[in-house]
């Protein structure tokens, strides 16, 4: 069997109209480096975007940066299109400005994990390392 990281792929995004991108940068850089294959779709995405590209890459999880105050409405939207194409088994993760009155309800949604600013980038490495591949990663007899 194939080491499940071996073939880890996330899909890294900045949704809705937040432009800054410098830390989301740093991270698909850092992922990339650390080999995880990274597909990173840049600025303004929309959710319908961001789950038809992680459906078209077959990703294990979609990473989120977040600097606005639309996290909860952008990630609902991303957790429900997921559902909707049965895709529940992608990991959502994000990272960024969320206040921490709004994890508990991001975790009812599905998000797997937050970080906040300050966050490490070894922390992120680590938590999506261990993230489990999807089934493509078996063997075919």
């Amino acid at each position: 069997m194939i080491s499940s990281n071996q073939h880890l792929r996330v899909l890294i995004a900045k949704a809705g109209l937040d432009g800054h991108d410098r830390g989301v940068k740093i991270v698909a850089r850092t992922l990339r480096d650390a080999g995880v294959e990274v597909i990173y779709l840049g600025i303004h995405n929309t959710a319908e975007e961001i789950v038809s590209s992680a459906l078209q890459e077959d990703v294990d999880a979609i990473g989120l940066s977040i600097h606005s105050a639309a996290h909860l409405t952008l990630f609902k939207d991303i957790a429900t299109k997921l559902k909707k194409h049965k895709a529940q088994d992608v990991v959502l993760f994000g990272g960024g400005i969320v206040p921490s009155d709004d994890l508990s309800v991001l975790k009812r949604l599905g998000v797997k994990k937050i970080f906040s600013p300050g966050a490490s980038l070894e922390e992120i490495v680590q938590f999506v390392k261990a993230l489990p591949a999807r089934r493509r990663d078996l063997e075919l007899s």
